[in-house]
């Protein structure tokens, strides 16, 4: 991995892992919908109106069944299961269990012949079902029937961005990340749209609210989501989507510092094993080096 892609790794999973505290702000001032598709239509149109603006030529000639698809799946449906989710079993779990997702797109990835996924790498991602085993096997708090249904929609989510991401990279490669961004957006936000008759706003959110909001649409998403697609796009869905190990990480501690969520001292090992299978699937550890071979004389 190039440093310029490295530094665009590290800045998604910061990024996303500070988003999930925003996410408990906005849904609990918007809703779950309110939050995903609020977000969804502010990230997209400030796109747009910034590339307007910036004379930048925006291409969308790979058809808008394409844009949906991704749309329905890495925005809609990873951000509803995690909206939905994260009040019910805590940012620091949800975060726990996006960590999953890279080995849904391992799976997927595999599948569809997208990629070849070496002997190290899956090294990796058995460390990092290791790691995941011992951060949901042993919870510090009751396993209630709202934390089971917050956990099998979090894993859905996970589904989805995993199954987004590939066929991002498989059909949308020609693809500009501007583009995939901001048709993706629209798509999510249209489809999530809708919804609103199910679970509509109920209160009206205070200016800090709508400031969460537009954080995490523009910082959060416009931003990040950009950088991600680019990256899939330069080294592979299945090693740009394991910063999920990273965020997970992040979002784990903010969750148990900052927000006073009760995290065990076996979650604290999980995470640590998480960070040696990412750092196995992206190749940061290098492959040891065999002794030279010295002939006899």
């Amino acid at each position: 991995m190039k440093p310029g892609q490295l530094a665009a790794y590290l800045f998604l999973a910061v990024a996303w892992g500070f988003s999930f505290m925003l996410v408990l702000h906005t849904v609990g001032a918007f809703g779950w919908v309110g939050a995903v598709s609020l977000r969804c239509f502010i990230a997209s149109i400030t796109l747009y109106l910034v590339a307007k603006a910036i004379g930048r030529h925006l291409d969308f000639s790979a058809g808008w069944r394409a844009f949906a698809m991704v749309g329905a799946t890495t925005v809609a449906g990873q951000l509803i299961g995690l909206s939905y989710a994260t009040p019910l079993i805590g940012t620091a779990m949800a975060a726990i269990l996006v960590a999953s997702i890279p080995l849904f797109s391992m799976l997927i990835g595999q599948f569809w012949g997208l990629e070849k996924i070496s002997a190290q790498s899956l090294v990796g991602i058995a460390f990092g079902i290791l790691g995941i085993v011992i951060l949901v096997g042993f919870p510090a708090v009751p396993v209630t029937q709202a934390f089971v249904l917050g956990c099998i929609s979090c894993m859905l989510g996970c589904l989805c961005a995993a199954f987004g991401s590939n066929y991002a990279s498989r059909y949308l490669k020609g693809t500009g990340s501007w583009e995939i961004t901001i048709g993706s957006f629209f798509a999510g936000g249209v489809v999530t749209l809708p919804l609103f008759a199910v679970v509509p706003i109920t209160t009206m959110p205070s200016l800090l609210d709508i400031g969460y909001l537009f954080a995490l649409a523009i910082l959060m998403s416009a931003l990040t989501y950009i950088t991600y697609f680019r990256l899939v796009a330069t080294i592979g869905a299945t090693k740009t989507i394991s910063v999920e190990f990273v965020v997970t990480v992040i979002a784990v501690f903010i969750g148990a510092f900052l927000l006073d969520e009760p995290l065990s001292v076996a979650q604290f090992v999980g995470a640590g094993i998480i960070i040696i299978g990412c750092a196995l699937v992206l190749g940061v550890l290098p492959p040891r080096k065999r002794a030279p071979v010295v002939p006899d004389l």
